[in-house]
């Protein structure tokens, strides 16, 4: 049962084995991340129908998402929401315009607006409060967790200490803020998610159910935090860059005779079987190199794509992502409109 309604009241449940989640900003990647989690949740995992599902489940942590909260502004984000989770879990509540209530109701947080937001969002009046000594997860690209911890600092309420009335209050415990980039595969739960390795490390409990949560959608690594930007480039916007690559294909495919749905089916399972070579452990230049026979077709095909330096300007759209990226983080407009100056 999913509701609308700033002055809803949340009830925290006393069972110790279960937590809330909410996704504060919820979009297309928070739509995408709690259809993933929820998804898994409704299959029954089978002995050795899913022995990658059950490895994730038996390192689960003990206290584990069952409650979950996406706050949006917009009325058309809210019948999104509410089409695309709904049929999979009555706990869900969907607030519009109330981020402060749906914090003050998590004991986990993921920031999923957009980055440019960030600064109006943890700075709004309660949020900070509601946020304290909670886990935030941020998925914004470009931003740091310490951008993200220097706008918290700046709005976290004044507690008085020493002799005075207030001297039994306890200082204010900063939310633990960890940066994760995951993609939009998560709603099938094929994502990459990269997350930025904390420091200092988190408690046992806390890198578990990070783990956890980003498991259940797909692989995760850890990476130091100033390779969080080439990760967003390759992963993040990785999906869409394959499908323009997937896309082209189908074109070639559809110009010399096939129907074109069966181009789409063909062309995806092609590019699914690839890659599941190369995550079997197959470099990608043998593989190339295992199909393309002397006078063959694949050799003619390959030298066309050399000559237009196919290889030279993807590599380059990653790099230039990962400076948007950057850019964006430190809240730099019209990035993309500069993008060849001193080239």
């Amino acid at each position: 049962m999913s509701k609308v309604n700033a002055d809803v009241k949340f009830k925290q449940n006393a069972d110790s084995e279960q937590l809330t989640l909410t996704v504060l900003g919820c979009g297309t990647l928070g739509k995408a991340i709690l259809r993933g989690i929820l998804s898994l949740k409704a299959r029954p995992i089978e002995g050795e129908s899913a022995p990658e599902l059950t490895a994730a489940a038996s390192s689960a942590p003990q206290k584990l998402p069952t409650r979950f909260i996406a706050c949006v502004t917009r009325e058309s984000s809210v019948q999104s929401v509410k089409e695309t989770l709904e049929h999979l879990t009555p706990n869900l509540t969907v607030l519009q315009n109330d981020n402060a209530a749906g914090c003050r109701a998590a004991d986990v947080v993921i920031l999923g607006c957009k980055p440019q937001m960030a600064q109006a969002i943890l700075s709004a009046e309660g949020i900070v409060e509601a946020l304290e000594g909670k886990l935030l997860i941020s998925i914004l690209a470009g931003v740091t967790v310490q951008q993200l911890e220097q706008i918290i600092k700046g709005s976290q309420p004044v507690r008085v200490s020493g002799q005075s009335p207030f001297s039994n209050m306890q200082p204010f415990t900063l939310p633990r803020v960890v940066r994760a980039m995951p993609n939009t595969a998560s709603s099938i739960s094929e994502s990459m998610t990269v997350i930025a390795t904390p420091t200092p490390p988190l408690p046992a409990n806390l890198h578990a159910l990070t783990t956890w949560i980003f498991s259940q959608i797909g692989r995760v690594t850890f990476l130091p935090p100033h390779l969080m930007d080439a990760s967003t480039s390759l992963c993040g916007s990785g999906p869409a860059f394959f499908s323009l690559l997937l896309e082209a294909m189908i074109d070639g495919a559809v110009a010399m005779g096939l129907p074109r749905k069966e181009a789409q089916i063909m062309a995806a399972q092609t590019m699914k079987g690839t890659a599941g070579l190369v995550l079997g452990g197959q470099h990608p230049a043998l593989l190339r190199d295992a199909v393309t026979t002397p006078g063959g077709c694949t050799i003619g095909g390959l030298l066309v794509m050399e000559e237009g330096r196919v290889r030279g300007t993807v590599a380059r759209a990653v790099r230039e992502a990962t400076v948007v990226a950057e850019q964006l983080g430190k809240g730099v407009s019209g990035v993309n409109g500069t993008r060849f100056q001193g080239l």
